[in-house]
């Protein structure tokens, strides 16, 4: 699976609070509406400007914070492809890969805003077509892969059931 994409350079530490402003709790309820101000106090133009399929690409400690499953869904919901950062909060991570949001640690030092990427899940390669340099990450587990394919884990759990993760 190659994602391709554009990336949006975000910082270290962003956490859920961030990424879901408490502002817009009323709109928990409501997720379509809540991601349309994804990432709105870390970066104001991002959810109006973003495309569909491009990458969030941050420093360490990605998605810190509240373990509610409302950040990933809305970045999912938003059309993010994928985040791309250097470490993530655990609980974070695992509630993306639930939600279907493909979230991959490796080094993000050599990207910049705008660059143009070309992510391939399978191969454990992030092609940064803009400079010509590639990035190596360590796969993700095929169960996760599937996970995401299947778009998070309700949806593979309804099709292949709840003990088979194969």
């Amino acid at each position: 699976m190659v994602l391709k994409g554009k990336a949006w350079k975000f910082g270290d530490n962003v956490s859920t609070d961030h990424i879901a402003p408490g502002r817009y709790f009323h709109l928990r309820t409501n997720l379509p509406e809540l991601a349309k101000h994804v990432l709105e106090d870390a970066n104001p133009d991002f959810a109006s400007r973003m495309q569909t399929g491009d990458f969030i690409v941050a420093g360490r400690n990605f998605g810190l914070g509240s373990s509610r499953e409302h950040a990933p869904r809305i970045i999912r919901l938003a059309g993010a492809g994928a985040v791309l950062a250097q470490s993530f909060a655990r609980i974070f991570f695992r509630n993306s890969i639930n939600v279907g949001l493909p979230v991959l640690e490796l080094d993000t030092s050599g990207i910049r805003q705008g660059d143009k990427l070309e992510v391939d899940l399978d191969g454990g390669v992030v092609k940064n077509t803009s400079t010509g340099k590639t990035t190596a990450f360590q796969p993700l587990p095929p169960v996760m892969v599937k996970i995401l394919a299947d778009g998070g884990i309700v949806e593979h759990f309804k099709k292949y059931g709840d003990f088979n993760l194969g």
